[in-house]
């Protein structure tokens, strides 16, 4: 169970389009949070990954070597 507090400008907004598409506020609240979270994930990954090669943990991988693995053809 999640509560959050909305800037009232983004709760009428919220209730209009879920009065306009029959649907609930927490669906359209859970899928926007679903959403965002794939992104919000993939971002402090890479900058992990960017973090780990800065200070030498990590190496590189060229284009075609990526390509050769995965059988991607030019």
């Amino acid at each position: 169970m999640l509560a959050i507090r909305l800037p009232a400008e983004i709760e009428e907004r919220l209730d209009e389009l879920a009065k306009r598409t029959g649907r609930s506020k927490s669906f359209y609240a859970r899928e926007a949070i679903l959403e965002h979270l794939d992104d919000l994930e993939d971002y402090y990954l890479a900058e992990k990954r960017l973090e780990d090669f800065r200070q030498g943990k990590a190496g590189t991988v060229s284009l075609a070597e990526l390509m050769e693995r995965y059988g991607v053809e030019d």
